[in-house]
C-alpha cells in the first residue's frame, strides 16, 4: 500500500466500522419495536432527543397519534418510561446514520482537496457518497410505512433498507482492499465465479432474513431440522396465499421456508469452495479468506438454528445479523484476493 493513502484506507475502515455499528443498533431496534417511536424526521434538531418532562409529554403525545400506539401499545398500560425506552434506541440509530455521513463526506472533501484520491478510488468514492445517501432516504422511507395505516414498517421496505446497507459495507471494504492490497494473483475464472456466485447467493439469503424479521417469521415452526410437526415442508408454506409466488415473499411460513433451506446452500457453496481450494497453489491471503470462510459460515448455521429453536430472543437475533455482516466481510474479502 502506497502510504499517501494509508489515511484513506484508515477512512473507509473506519467508514466501515461505522456501518456495522449501525446495522448492530438496527437490529435492535427493530427486535425492541423501537423504529416507529419517532414520528417526524428533522436533519438538525432531533440530533438532542426531549430533555425536559414537557417535552418528552410532547414527544409521547405526538407518537400517541400514529397506528402503532393505537392498535398496539393502547392495549397495554405503555407509560411514558416505556416510550422513553424505544426513543432511544431510534434516536440512536439516526444518530449514528448523521455521524456515518459526517465522517464520510468531511474526510471525502479533505482528500479531494489535497489530491489523495482520483481516477478509480474517486470515482468509487462517489459511489460510496451516493450510497450513503440513498440509504438514508429508504431509512425515512421504511418508517414513513409504518406510520399510515399499519403498525409496522412494510418487510420489503425493511429488506432494501438493510440489504443496502449491506452492500455499501461490502463495497467500503472492497475500495479499502483495492488500496490496501493493490498486488493480486489470478487464479482461474471458473474458481472466482463460484465465489461471485455465492455472493450473490449470500446476499439473497440476507434480503430473506430481512422478510423474516419484518414479518416475524422467526415466531413460528421453532423446531429444527424439521418445521412442526416433523415436516420437511409445512402445509402452510404453499396454502398461506394466493397466488403461490406469494406465499414465499410475503407468507411467513413461505418466508422462513426460503430462509432456512437457502441457509442449506450457503453453507453447501462455502464447502464447495473450500474442497476446490486443495487443488489451487493459493497465497497467504487466499487461504485466510477462505478459512475464514468455512469457520463462519460454520457459526452462522448454528447461531440461526438457536435463534429459530428459541424463537428469536433479542441477544441470539443480534447475533445472526452480526455473523451475517462478518460472513459478508469474509466473502468480499476472499472474492478480492481472487479478483483482477
Amino acid at each position: 500500500m502506497k502510504r499517501d493513502l494509508k489515511p484513506v484506507a484508515i477512512w473507509l475502515l473506519t467508514g466501515c466500522f461505522l456501518i456495522f455499528i449501525m446495522v448492530v443498533v438496527g437490529g435492535i431496534t427493530r427486535l425492541t419495536n423501537s423504529g416507529l417511536s419517532m414520528t417526524d424526521w428533522h436533519l438538525v434538531t432531533e440530533v438532542i432527543p426531549p430533555i425536559t418532562h414537557t417535552q418528552w409529554e410532547a414527544a409521547f403525545e405526538e407518537y400517541k397519534k400514529y397506528p402503532e400506539y393505537q392498535k398496539i401499545n393502547i392495549h397495554f398500560d405503555f407509560t411514558l418510561e416505556d416510550y422513553q425506552q424505544i426513543y432511544f434506541w431510534e434516536w440512536f440509530h439516526r444518530l449514528l446514520g448523521r455521524l456515518l455521513g459526517i465522517v464520510f463526506i468531511v474526510p471525502f472533501i479533505y482528500f479531494l482537496i489535497t489530491k489523495k484520491i482520483s481516477g478509480e478510488v474517486l470515482k468509487k468514492c462517489i459511489a460510496l457518497l451516493f450510497l450513503g445517501g440513498f440509504q438514508g432516504f429508504l431509512g425515512w422511507y421504511m418508517v414513513k410505512s409504518g406510520l399510515i395505516d399499519q403498525p409496522d414498517v412494510s418487510h420489503y421496505r425493511l429488506a432494501m433498507h438493510l440489504t443496502t446497507a449491506f452492500i455499501t459495507f461490502a463495497f467500503t471494504l472492497w475500495v479499502a482492499l483495492d488500496i490496501m492490497y493493490p498486488a493480486k494473483k489470478i487464479i482461474k475464472t471458473g474458481f472466482r465465479n463460484l465465489i461471485r456466485f455465492t455472493l450473490v447467493i449470500l446476499l439473497i439469503q440476507i434480503v430473506w432474513g430481512a422478510f423474516v424479521a419484518g414479518l416475524n417469521a422467526g415466531l413460528i415452526h421453532n423446531t429444527w431440522p424439521l418445521m412442526n410437526e416433523g415436516k420437511l415442508i409445512h402445509e402452510t408454506v404453499y396454502i398461506e396465499q394466493s397466488p403461490l409466488w406469494r406465499n414465499f415473499v410475503e407468507g411467513k411460513s413461505g418466508v422462513q421456508f426460503v430462509h432456512r433451506y437457502l441457509a442449506y446452500v450457503v453453507v453447501a457453496l462455502i464447502g464447495l469452495i473450500w474442497l476446490k481450494s486443495w487443488k489451487l497453489d493459493l497465497t497467504g491471503p487466499q487461504t485466510t479468506g477462505i478459512s475464514a470462510l468455512v469457520i463462519l459460515v460454520v457459526v452462522q448455521f448454528v447461531l440461526g438454528v438457536f435463534t429459530l429453536i428459541f424463537a428469536v430472543p433479542l441477544w441470539l437475533g443480534i447475533l445472526h445479523q452480526v455473523g451475517a455482516f462478518f460472513l459478508l466481510a469474509a466473502i468480499t474479502f476472499t472474492l478480492h484476493r481472487f479478483s483482477r
